[in-house]
């Protein structure tokens, strides 16, 4: 059964399941009932992150314009535009075996394409989660759903995995951010 988690709460990931190295993440959501005439695309990225929670490159991005690390430890499965029906929105596949050494810290997360000109934010964003499943039993592992409000940030930052002591371990963030993905490329270092 999955370890459900509470913001800023961290689990154990490879301690607790040994062997475990095909991880997959999860990310889904639902949008409030809205009339602004646009349809909402929230789109997940990934930042691979080192000691100093920076980029160590602008390859260490992962999102819909760059689905595949250079290490082939992330795979981002492409970007859904429309969030509809039940379970995963999107998803990452990670192959923890082959995460880069300079690579301390991987960040997902959430972020609204266009949220300025289209007058959308977070606070329109209900049911968001977060998973983390083994890739070779499909066994839910860890699930945080997102219970906060939030009102004007165009982007989250949903959770991290990060290595401790040799082993994985998994923070449930839930940091909200305003200015979209530009605002949060550059808190990683990213050129954009």
């Amino acid at each position: 059964m999955a370890t459900s988690l509470k913001k800023g709460q961290k689990v154990d990931l490879t301690k607790t399941n040994p062997g475990l190295k095909n991880i997959l993440i999860g990310l889904g959501w639902d949008t409030n009932k809205y009339d602004g005439g646009s349809d909402f695309d929230l789109d997940a990225s990934v930042f691979l992150l080192n000691a100093n929670g920076k980029v160590n490159s602008d390859d260490d991005f992962v999102f819909y314009g760059n689905l595949k690390h250079v290490s082939g430890s992330v795979e981002h499965m492409g970007d859904n535009l429309t969030g509809a029906g039940e379970g995963d929105d999107e998803e990452i596949k990670i192959d923890l075996s082959k995460v880069p050494e300079n690579v301390d810290k991987i960040d997902f997360t959430v972020t609204i394409y266009e949220a300025e000109e289209r007058k959308q934010n977070f606070g329109q964003v209900e049911n968001a989660f977060i998973r983390v499943v083994n890739e070779a039993n499909n066994e839910e592992l860890i699930r945080y759903d997102l219970g906060e409000d939030f009102s004007i940030e165009t982007a989250v930052v949903i959770g991290q995995l990060y290595r401790n002591k040799g082993e994985w371990k998994f923070n449930a963030i839930g940091s909200g951010f305003s200015g979209g993905l530009a605002s949060l490329g550059k808190n990683y270092g990213v050129n954009v």
